[in-house]
């Protein structure tokens, strides 16, 4: 019995659970444990785990936008960001592609949330380069931006509560149109902020948080990732190691020329997967439905270590 508690794949599975409950009790506001459990937040928990570890600023939710001063021209020149951001919401380019392959938000399509990409963990995209150059100039200003989009909160629209799989970058927004009447806010564990023309705000997305608009009027921003501050050169190159190689697969796109990473190449067959298990749920009994999938899920766990045993 020793053994088996001590083997490097059951001392693994606990570590990787650890990390989980961590991630889970890391905040005021959670999601459900076995949706935490099976997430994306669940699965990079350990790597998420190492740069909540070694970061360099609070583990607030919200961090105060004067301490990356780095990002402040683009406060400075949100004026001219707004032009060419209303511009490209005039030309209708604020939306999605016409064949929706962008797997990490097309999700949030059915709530009503838009956004034009003018990168995402890659080089800038050419229809940026065309609609906004301008707003592009400037973010290449900022060596440490992973990723950039205008986004689009439409009256009535709202994003769900989620979190971000990774915790290489914190978020920034910066208000461009925002509405004049209380009732449109983004919330971060549970904290209330109301974007406003000209104003910026700096958190982290790996908090649950979500997002409304009950207003008559959109919302429109620039939305930013940039890289999380970090302690220590190897932790930091680890992070910039996962940045350039690796979370490109997630890259999305404006028009269906532009390149695209490796998931959303495949974001058809996850739709056709997820239509058929959203089908069986409907057909079966919920109880019996969420009884096979964690069953199927422990077994999977269990044949692991068998296998590695």
């Amino acid at each position: 019995m020793l053994d088996f508690v001590t083997h490097p794949a059951v001392l693994a599975a606990a570590l990787f659970l650890a990390c989980v409950l961590y991630i889970h009790f890391r905040g005021k506001v959670r999601l459900r444990f076995e949706r935490q459990l099976t997430e994306h937040s669940g699965l990079f928990s350990p790597l998420n785990t190492i740069f909540y570890l070694f970061s360099a600023v609070p583990k607030d939710p919200y961090l105060p936008a004067a301490r990356f001063p780095e990002l402040g021209p683009l406060r400075d020149n949100w004026k001219v960001i707004r032009d060419e951001a209303l511009a490209v919401y005039g030309a209708g380019k604020i939306d999605y592609n016409s064949d929706q392959q962008d797997l990490a938000f097309v999700s949030f399509k059915k709530l009503g949330w838009k956004r034009f990409h003018m990168k995402w963990y890659g080089d800038f995209l050419p229809s940026a380069l065309a609609q906004c150059p301008k707003t592009v100039e400037l973010l290449r200003s900022i060596p440490n931006v992973n990723a950039a989009a205008f986004t689009l909160l439409p009256p009535g629209s709202k994003l769900g509560r989620h979190r971000d799989p990774f915790a290489s970058s914190l978020r920034y927004h910066l208000g461009l149109v925002c509405p004049r009447e209380p009732g449109c806010s983004i919330w971060v564990d549970g904290q209330e902020h109301r974007w406003r023309d000209g104003e910026d705000v700096v958190f982290d997305e790996t908090y649950i948080h979500w997002a409304k608009n009950d207003t008559s009027e959109p919302r429109l921003i620039l939305f930013v990732d940039f890289t999380r501050p970090l302690h220590t050169p190897v932790v930091r190159a680890l992070n910039h190691l996962l940045i350039r190689y690796g979370y490109g697969i997630t890259a999305s796109h404006n028009e269906v020329t532009e390149k695209r990473g490796l998931l959303n190449h495949v974001t058809p067959v996850f739709f056709h997967l997820k239509a058929f298990f959203r089908g069986l749920k409907a057909r079966v009994n919920r109880r019996v439905y969420y009884g096979c999938k964690y069953a199927l899920l422990l077994s999977a766990l269990v044949l692991a270590v068998r296998w590695i045993l």
